[in-house]
Formats: structure tokens, C-alpha cells, sequence
């Protein structure tokens, strides 16, 4: 049975849509309460909405890039579909995350063609 205990998983958007600090019912804090509950440390970025985040939530670790997020981390969740994240390294990602390196990009803001040939294991929603 795999587990989540005491892996990092990173965060990547934190606010409910992008170009705002608008964390009203945002799926980023329940996901990340879901990861502590399962015994994972969740780490966060989002450009604009990591500090009103930290607040919400003490227990959520924000960092001040995508790459400080992923690094050392086993998976890394893409929440919120800022801009920011279609331009990622997806090499220097791969590099920086640990094994099995899986990406889950719950906006379908990342090729997934190119993901997979940088080393992750991409996961899009509703892509077959």
C-alpha cells in the first residue's frame, strides 16, 4: 500500500484563480490539509497569495519561487494555472525533485509530451 507519510509534495498556486490573492475557497488549502492529514509536509508558491495563505494556514511551508517549492520534494500539484508555470524548466524541475518526480497538473497548463521527456511522471485531469 503506498503512503504519503512523511513525503513533500509542493503546491504550485495557491489562490483560487490566477492574477489574484483570492483564497476563498481555493483548493490549494484543502488539498493541503488532506496531505498533512495523510502524514505529508505540503510546500506552497503561489506569485501573489503565499502570505495570506501561511496565515490561513500555519502548517503550509510558503517559498518565495517554484523551483525553492519543488525542491526535494516527491510530487508537486500545479493548483492554480499561472503563467508563470507554462514557462517552467521542466528539466531543472525534474532535477531538483525526487523520485518517482510526479507532477500533477490539475489545469492542464503543462505539455505533457515535454514533461515526460524532461522525467516526470505527468498527470493532466481529464486527459486520456
Amino acid at each position: 500500500m503506498h503512503t504519503l507519510k512523511g513525503k513533500r509534495i509542493a503546491l504550485l498556486g495557491l489562490a483560487y484563480k490566477p492574477n489574484t490573492d483570492d483564497l476563498r475557497e481555493a483548493p490549494s488549502l484543502e488539498v493541503a490539509e488532506v496531505l498533512e492529514k495523510r502524514g505529508a509536509q505540503a510546500v506552497g508558491y503561489d506569485p501573489v497569495a503565499a502570505e495570506k495563505a501561511s496565515k490561513l494556514l500555519p502548517s503550509l511551508k510558503c517559498v518565495l519561487g517554484p523551483y525553492e517549492a519543488l525542491y526535494g520534494v516527491h510530487a508537486a500539484v500545479l493548483v492554480t494555472g499561472w503563467d508563470q508555470f507554462r514557462e517552467l524548466n521542466l528539466e531543472r524541475a525534474a532535477s531538483l525533485m525526487k523520485p518517482p518526480r510526479l507532477l500533477v497538473d490539475g489545469r492542464n497548463t503543462i505539455d505533457s509530451e515535454a514533461a515526460a521527456l524532461a522525467g516526470l511522471l505527468y498527470r493532466g485531469f481529464g486527459r486520456g
